[in-house]
């Protein structure tokens, strides 16, 4: 039986690799808009172009808010555990809670996983219907917002 806790010490991921393989399929895609301060925002596209037992293929792009293309694409081999383990973190640093979140794909439940590093905190939203990366992230600092990620298309 697979483990939503991957090693000693950390919290529970949201979900487990199979539960992520599982909601995954080839043209899976998943688009974002990345705001970063004292840069300019931009799309980071997430397509699946090939999936087994074992992993699954991601083709990487960005583009402007216009949709022109920035830079290639970028390939990425990843198995099913390598993307649960995106999603462990030390307990000792991480807060969860269940919040339900409006968001550009409607209203979604979700698990928030606040991790707390020194005067950072790393904010993460898992949508429950959704298995595999977050639905939306925020990085503050000292307060301050100093990026966020959210998701604008989904298209299982």
């Amino acid at each position: 039986m697979e483990s939503h806790v991957l090693e000693a010490g950390h919290a529970p991921t949201p979900f487990t690799a199979a539960e992520i393989r599982d909601a995954t399929r080839v043209g899976k895609s998943i688009t974002r808009r990345v705001e970063s301060a004292g840069a300019d925002p931009f799309l980071l596209i997430s397509t699946y172009v090939d999936c087994d037992d074992a992993g699954a293929t991601l083709e990487r792009s960005r583009r402007s808010l216009d949709g022109a293309p920035l830079g290639e694409p970028q390939v990425l081999k990843a198995t099913w555990l390598d993307l649960q383990r995106h999603a462990s973190f030390a307990a000792a640093d991480t807060t969860i809670e269940p919040e339900r979140i409006e968001t550009a794909i409607g209203p979604l439940d979700c698990l928030r996983y606040t991790v707390r590093d020194g005067g950072t905190d790393e904010i993460f939203w898992f949508a429950t219907s959704l298995p595999g990366m977050p639905i939306q992230q925020m990085t503050r600092t000292d307060g301050q917002i100093v990026e966020s990620v959210l998701v604008v298309d989904y298209t299982t």
